[in-house]
């Protein structure tokens, strides 16, 4: 018998064809009879293991097309491991090599899964500003000058990182979900997955709310609610948050931007594993907490999906691991507590300004409550950001503003900000960052914390 040598239909050309159409499967244990429904789309069941796969195959199929990638070339990138993967995956398929820059905060699984891909991996600093020559960013752009033949997908600034969302993850998941879902949860990066899905999702029906999540310690919060970039901080999560405002992130589609702390992320990407059976990372662990927090809120009868961009494989020895969670503090068989056993039993009342107060008022309330800095509030009882002592006092020796002017243009982004299970070790490393922590429960600040507060609390125990 001879046989045709065609392609039978339910195989691939090669693996890159098997990108896309991951599964969306419900969450059972996590939420309650009274929430709101969860799906989650388990975008780790790409091939490279995340959902970065998208993204990559588009930008290096247009580069391709118009000839900034010719045979024989070098991709470079600047990654946090996943969409390094995807591009070395790409590469080892069409002949190409490829050289990643990445932050040593970035577990070893990721470094070495890239080099067992064949790829040459430059680790950076990962406390330095973006603008640093040390940087990933900047490392990854002076590469890029020495290397004849280099191509830079530039995921962080490209449209087609956008593009890659709207045109494959937006339609996908609202097909799959027959459009019927109320509220989209996603991780904040480079924000190519909100901006390109989330349009997507806008386009089709405005009424669907794009809820982002960040980092305590990134600068996207801050800037969504003030238009001001504050200061970053490190934190432990990877692949969400940034120090930057991405190209590739349009705020236009987002409708709030809810932040979580470490803490909070990994414990919830291990109750994904343990409970739902769910091996996800933490960016997905702090999209599901989010997530939980909203279903409580809106309740039984609306629909939540939240994307989990990639797999816990790469974060076996970090948050996978008892003795790491232990030695970061996150859990503790007989720890100093958190900030909730630092608040309780002491009587503090919150003292708050509100948008669109004058100058001259808001001196006036912290000079009679003798405090230098106060939360401002949104009409709806949101917390925008804070208002400096010293800012007021800079502003009006410049001359720039009088005590009549409202304080909107003076608020700054919120900086130090922990939650309820924030532990001891944690606030204390805070400390040696801010003045001052602000305690911020579900969407609101509910109390200021200063060092004083907290020796006093050691000292009393």
């Amino acid at each position: 018998m001879v046989y045709v040598r065609s392609m039978p239909s339910n195989v691939h050309e090669s693996v890159l064809s098997a990108i896309g159409n991951t599964p969306i499967v419900k969450l059972n244990k996590l939420v309650g009879p009274e929430d709101a429904t969860i799906y989650v789309k388990l975008e780790f069941m790409n091939p490279g293991g995340a959902i970065k796969d998208r993204m990559a195959v588009h930008i290096v199929n247009k580069a391709e097309k118009d000839g900034r990638l010719k045979p024989g070339g070098t991709i470079i990138e600047n990654t946090s491991g996943n969409t390094g993967f995807a591009l070395a995956m790409i590469a080892a398929v069409r002949g190409y090599k490829s050289i990643f820059t990445m932050p040593d905060k970035m577990s070893s699984e990721k470094v070495n899964r890239l080099k067992g891909m064949g790829a040459q991996v430059v680790v950076t600093p990962t406390n330095v500003a973006a603008d640093d020559p040390r940087s990933y960013y900047e490392t990854a752009k002076r590469l890029v000058k020495e290397t004849p033949g280099a191509f830079y997908p530039n995921q962080y600034h490209t449209p087609d990182n956008i593009e890659a969302h709207y045109l494959s993850t937006g339609p996908e998941t609202y097909n799959q979900m027959d459009g019927k879902f109320d509220f989209f949860v996603s991780g904040l990066g480079t924000g190519g997955t909100m901006s390109g899905a989330g349009k997507y999702f806008k386009e089709k029906n405005p009424k669907i709310q794009n809820v982002g999540v960040d980092p305590i310690g990134s600068i996207y919060t801050g800037y969504f609610k003030t238009g001001k970039v504050g200061e970053s901080h490190t934190y432990k999560v990877e692949g969400i948050g940034e120090d930057m405002v991405c190209g590739a992130m349009d705020f236009k589609v987002v409708d709030q931007v809810r932040q979580v702390d470490d803490r909070q992320s990994f414990l919830m990407a291990r109750r994904l594993a343990r409970e739902e059976g769910i091996f996800a990372g933490g960016s997905s662990g702090a999209a599901v907490h989010v997530a939980v927090e909203l279903a409580k809120e809106v309740g039984k009868g609306k629909v939540i999906v939240v994307l989990l961009p990639d797999s816990g494989n790469a974060y076996v020895s970090k948050f996978f691991s008892d003795e790491w969670m232990k030695d970061m503090g996150y859990i503790e068989e007989k720890g100093p507590g958190t900030v909730r056993d630092v608040l309780k039993g002491k009587q503090q009342k919150l003292i708050t300004g509100v948008k669109g107060e004058k100058i001259g008022e808001v001196i006036e309330t912290m000079k009679k409550h003798g405090i230098s800095q106060m939360p401002i509030l949104a009409a709806d009882g949101t917390t925008i950001g804070m208002i400096h002592e010293y800012d007021l006092l800079n502003g009006l020796i410049a001359g720039n503003y009088k005590l009549h002017d409202t304080i909107d243009a003076l608020v700054s982004p919120l900086q130090g900000v922990v939650t309820m299970d924030t532990t001891i070790p944690q606030l204390r490393a805070v400390f040696g960052q801010d003045n001052v922590a602000v305690v911020r429960e579900g969407q609101k600040i509910v109390a200021i914390l200063t060092k004083i507060d907290l020796i006093e609390f050691l000292a009393e125990r």
